[in-house]
């Protein structure tokens, strides 16, 4: 374990960033939180301390690598599951404001778990669907950035994250390499909810060989107020 967060410190100071005892402490504790929660619900199919590290932590900070982080910042992770990349992002950067949004209760209970145990202050998690919570007006437009690692297409996930971000802000989605056929795909829908493509950003995370991808999206202009459209229709219809 030791072994596996040195290189993990290693690799943040290779991106500029380094942890104080705080924070390690903080990384640690949300490790156990989530092994031990993993053992009566299912958070994650990552359970050892080394892939946790990078194919959660180390995962969910990369974005910083790429994307100045301004720590006034609000944030929104929508479809957060476990945590991520939110948790690790607020850990990283203690002044950012972060809003965690899933659609199942249980998993809210754990995140909410972590917060307290983590004495993390200025985050909060919300039970709801995205489709919904995004007519809701202290969500929508409120955000500086909204990330996400939710599994959707990038038409759907556009339709589901951009109602959140205010003009001016970005929408950063997790994905995979060799995208550039779902990224043409969501031209349309970008378009049509007030974003723009702003870059695509592709690079191998760590040694893992495990090839990833940032989809950068600005918002230039208002969404309009029908979307998103009601729940399973993103999903269902994608624009």
């Amino acid at each position: 374990m030791n072994e596996s967060f040195d290189l993990f410190e290693e690799r943040l100071l290779q991106w500029g960033f380094s942890l104080n005892e705080n924070q390690k402490q903080n990384f640690l504790d949300y490790y156990h939180l989530l092994t031990e929660w993993n053992q009566v619900m299912n958070l994650t199919a990552i359970t050892e301390f080394h892939e946790v590290i990078e194919k959660h932590f180390l995962d969910s900070i990369s974005l910083a690598a790429y994307i100045k982080l301004n720590e006034n910042w609000k944030i929104i992770d929508v479809g957060t599951g476990a945590g991520f990349p939110g948790i690790p992002l607020k850990i990283m950067f203690p002044g950012l404001e972060v809003l965690l949004a899933d659609s199942l209760n249980k998993r809210v209970r754990f995140l909410n778990e972590v917060i307290r145990k983590l004495k993390l202050d200025h985050i909060e998690a919300v039970h709801g669907r995205a489709e919904e919570l995004a007519h809701k007006k202290e969500y929508r437009e409120q955000y500086d950035l909204c990330v996400s690692r939710a599994v959707a297409n990038l038409a759907s996930l556009s339709e589901y994250c951009l109602p959140y971000v205010k003009e001016g802000g970005v929408f950063a989605a997790y994905k995979s390499a060799g995208i550039e056929k779902e990224i043409e795909e969501s031209q349309n829908a970008v378009q049509v909810l007030g974003g723009k493509m702003r870059e695509v950003i592709e690079f191998q995370l760590a040694d893992t060989g495990y090839g990833r991808s940032f989809v950068v999206i600005e918002k230039v202009k208002h969404t309009p107020k029908k979307y998103p459209r009601k729940a399973g229709m993103p999903a269902k219809d994608p624009l």
